[in-house]
């Protein structure tokens, strides 16, 4: 049976404290130490070269690194302003590009701001951005994951991605589970039926396969009443959420999910306990 797979999103204080310098050196330090996946971090936008991009893409595939993208956060699914909204197509079309190279099978999306328009209306403006960008890109086997977020502010409940991810089937559910512990005030994934009710959820919306394979974010994360303040690292006990629950819930639900840890600065650490906890459940 297919199992979970974990990795880092980025290069962390382990990585850079034995002396790595390049994440063309990533995959290789990866395999080393147990991991099997990496979604390359392009926040700030695209800065690689097609070379470069390529070669990281290679060493991946060499060491059997599952690769994965974050697209630049200035990316505006529902921005009010249409010139900025609709420009959101090119920097999508260029992030796939890039994930094209690098071999990645996803592409993550943050799925957009209501802060200073209702719910509604920012639901409807990313939809139409939404089929705009299904239409440009056409066919493509690459995944463009729109990804659960963590202020109150932003849309990206879980009920909501799943209605952006019905525009088109190019489009999958990408679920970070310390943002959504984060805007529901911690309260979001108490026990092991929390976290299995995600997967059924996106099972019976988007269809079973959607659930098997979903691309996931974790890390913990301090909140106020506003929602997400920061990423922290497994070391902190007052924030959640916890990841022992949801290895159990994998496990119980039969899925195999590819979880990529966000912690700040130990997430290749934190991804590497994960791992750790989940196939121990797995014997």
């Amino acid at each position: 049976m297919k199992k979970a797979t974990f990795g880092p999103g980025g290069n962390g204080d382990w990585f850079y404290s034995e002396g790595k310098k390049s994440t063309l050196q990533t995959p290789g330090w990866l395999k080393e130490k147990g991991l099997d996946a990496f979604e390359y971090e392009a926040g700030n936008g695209i800065t690689g070269g097609e070379a470069t991009l390529s070669a990281i893409g290679e060493k991946a595939r060499e060491h059997g690194i599952l690769m994965s993208l974050h697209t630049p956060y200035f990316i505006s699914l529902s921005g009010v302003d249409p010139e900025k909204r609709l420009k959101s197509i090119e920097y999508i079309q260029k992030s796939l590009w890039a994930a094209d190279l690098l071999g990645a099978d996803t592409i993550v999306i943050h799925s957009g701001s209501a802060a200073k328009i209702s719910r509604e209306e920012a639901m409807t403006l990313s939809k139409d951005t939404l089929e705009k960008v299904a239409e440009a890109v056409g066919e493509t086997s690459i995944r463009l994951g729109i990804e659960t977020m963590g202020k109150v502010n932003q849309l990206g409940t879980l009920e909501e991605v799943i209605e952006q991810c019905k525009v088109s089937p190019v489009y999958s559910p990408v679920v970070d589970f310390g943002h959504l512990n984060a805007r529901n005030i911690g309260g979001a994934f108490p026990d092991v039926d929390s976290y299995r009710r995600v997967f059924d959820l996106i099972g019976t919306e988007l269809g079973d396969s959607f659930a098997r394979d979903l691309h996931c974010h974790f890390s913990k994360i301090e909140y106020t009443g506003a929602g997400e303040k920061k990423h922290l690292t497994f070391a902190d006990e007052t924030f959640g959420p916890w990841f022992e629950p949801l290895a159990e819930a994998i496990v119980r639900e039969g899925v195999a999910p590819r979880i990529i840890c966000e912690s700040a600065g130990t997430q290749a650490e934190d991804a590497l306990f994960m791992k750790d906890a989940y196939l121990a459940l797995c014997h």
